[in-house]
């Protein structure tokens, strides 16, 4: 990827075919050239790391409509927020958990690295983070 960051202003994310353009990668001011080789650089990861989440979600989102004791609420970069019962609380967490981090392998695609999934809970969200 280094090396085809000058000569190659546009990117592709890991599994979407979304182009993103760099306006300034091959400018002559250094400080604006910089910016864009970084931005090029934190493109894909922050696309792959959008991938994975939504693909998260979708799994997620498919196994609560069918267990009905939670929902999901809020997505916040690389946060999910559900909402639960009390006594619902360790089935929900085991699920969600169980559920992100097989993410990682399915027919279309598979992670060399396993993804680490930690979750906590509370009564609003400041508790919970």
């Amino acid at each position: 990827m280094y090396g085809r960051i000058n000569c190659c202003p546009f990117l592709k994310t890991s599994d979407t075919k979304i182009f993103i353009h760099l306006r300034g990668i091959n400018d002559k001011n250094f400080s604006v050239r910089s910016f864009q080789e970084r931005a090029a650089i934190n493109a894909p990861i922050q696309g792959s790391a959008a991938d994975i989440i939504r693909l998260a979600m979708i799994k997620i989102d498919k196994i609560l409509e069918a267990k009905q004791n939670a929902k999901m609420l809020l997505q916040i970069h690389d946060e999910l927020i559900f909402e639960c019962q009390k006594k619902d609380e360790d089935s929900v967490k085991k699920i969600i958990k169980d559920a992100m981090v097989s993410v990682s392998s399915s027919d279309h695609h598979m992670f060399s690295i396993p993804l680490e999934v930690s979750i906590n809970s509370g009564n609003n969200w400041g508790e919970a983070h």
